[in-house]
């Protein structure tokens, strides 16, 4: 492996870290250099990624690459992976494959061939994916030119379906005159929120009730503003519903971190919510695993550095409750403020960091000089900034003598904000001295893909773990 492919593959693991959601076209070139260039790493890595990723669209562009490769191997891989996504990625993932690889194969056109008709051999299965992706559905079948069954016909494309089917029973929940009618069907027949939404004429509490119940709790999450501005929260019952799904969000396997954390910042809950949502959020990350090497955190508040503050907050949150060995934390402009928090999570956070405020001067070196003379030794140094630095002691000085005096070779993982433009990392890489970096865009969804990273003892074992991460293979073959 020589250097500048083994630079690559951990350039694109860092890439997986910091693209926002639907910007296909930034990952697109990337993804078809490596898969040109590794094929055999990309393929693992598209797998590995399927298990421990949480942005959608690089899962998309995985699977688009997987199903177009030359290797049988990627193809057959993508073919069972294909199987588990819902219907509009698939329909996205086919639209990937005709703009970016200009072609859908053969065997991607079998793969979703057998994708529909699987769901059409199971009714319940079909409608409820017709209810929730009827336009990717209706794409999908006549994008590739594939002939829906006689039902399937009627419930997607003639509009007219038979009375077993759910889209019939949608027909009837918008002709019910009362709310317990549609209650009714609601409960019996499982229909989603985001599809209730727009039939049902009044939301009362009892259809409230009824919808909640039909929920899953990555759902009640997604929809919490939603069914706040429905007046969810001002019925007791209702509100308790909401409660009860909360509490079952922190043990499913099926929630996103941030997407609760997120809805605690956009939804205006009450305070008791707010902490069921946060909940929630920490132990969804603690699933990610666990962080054993001793961390420094240091996060720029020098002028105009008020999104590394905030970045700063929220990544101390999302590592210190999974932290196993120390954490020190400090922010700093040309002197290093040390910042502890009362408890773990993000409110203890940010009451710690409340007084702290962006201005003046940057010396990165001034939170490292610290620790030197209190003799805090750790393993891997996370530092928030735009990388400018206009004041010593300089990082990379200060690094050095930290270096000598402790005995120690600490990683540097770098999360750019504010424009960043590489000049901290390029004096790191010109003295050798290991570094990684991530670049932050706004997207908070990306933060918990950095617990991979930190909770392995090397960057070398995550890339072995990539590689033992086995590709699944098709059962008709």
């Amino acid at each position: 492996m020589n250097t500048a492919e083994r630079d690559l593959r951990l350039e694109l693991l860092n890439s997986l870290l910091t693209t926002p959601h639907r910007q296909l076209d930034k990952v697109t070139e990337f993804h078809k250099l490596m898969v040109e260039l590794d094929p055999l790493f990309y393929g693992h890595l598209a797998v590995w990624y399927q298990h421990n990723g949480d942005v959608r669209d690089h899962k998309e562009v995985f699977l688009g690459h997987l199903l177009t490769s030359n290797l049988t191997e990627h193809r057959d891989a993508g073919f069972v992976m294909l199987q588990e996504f819902p219907p509009y990625q698939v329909a996205r993932i086919v639209d990937f494959m005709k703009q970016h690889r200009g072609k859908v194969p053969r065997s991607a056109r079998t793969a979703v061939t057998r994708y529909l008709k699987a769901r059409e051999i199971d009714r319940k299965f079909f409608d409820r994916a017709a209810l929730r992706g009827r336009k990717a559905m209706k794409h999908l079948y006549a994008s590739l030119h594939i002939k829906p069954s006689q039902r399937a016909d009627k419930v997607l494309f003639k509009d007219e379906p038979p009375e077993d089917s759910l889209a019939y029973i949608l027909k009837q929940l918008a002709k019910a005159e009362t709310p317990v009618e549609q209650a009714a069907l609601i409960v019996e027949h499982n229909i989603p929120y985001t599809i209730a939404i727009g039939t049902v004429k009044q939301l009362t509490p009892t259809v409230l009730v009824a919808l909640i119940n039909s929920m899953s709790p990555q759902e009640v999450i997604n929809n919490l503003k939603s069914l706040q501005a429905r007046g969810a929260m001002e019925h007791p019952q209702v509100k308790a519903l909401i409660d009860g799904k909360l509490e079952e969000a922190s043990k499913s396997k099926r929630v996103s971190a941030f997407k609760a954390r997120v809805a605690a910042d956009v939804t205006q809950v009450d305070a008791a919510t707010a902490q069921k949502l946060e909940k929630v959020a920490n132990e969804q990350v603690k699933k990610r695993g666990r962080i054993r090497k001793s961390t420094a955190l240091f996060v720029d508040k020098s002028g105009s550095m008020d999104v590394a503050l905030d970045v700063g907050k929220q990544i101390a949150a999302l590592i210190s409750g999974i932290t196993e060995a120390d954490l020190f934390v400090y922010a700093f402009d040309t002197i290093a403020y040390p910042v502890k928090a009362q408890g773990k999570e993000l409110s203890d956070w940010e009451k710690a960091f409340e007084h702290i405020f962006s201005g003046g001067g940057t010396s990165i070196g001034a939170a490292l000089e610290v620790m030197r003379s209190k003799k805090q030794m750790v393993e891997q140094i996370i530092i928030v900034t735009d990388e400018g630095e206009n004041t010593q002691p300089y990082f990379t000085q200060a690094y050095t003598a930290y270096q000598r005096d402790l005995a120690t070779i600490p990683n540097v993982i770098i999360v750019k904000v504010g424009g960043a433009y590489g000049y901290l990392e390029n004096q790191l890489k010109q003295k050798q001295i290991p570094v990684d970096s991530f670049t932050f865009k706004g997207d908070y969804y990306s933060l918990p893909n950095l617990i991979p990273l930190l909770s392995r003892p090397s960057r070398l074992e995550l890339l072995m773990e990539v590689l033992e991460t086995p590709l699944p293979v098709r059962a008709d073959k």
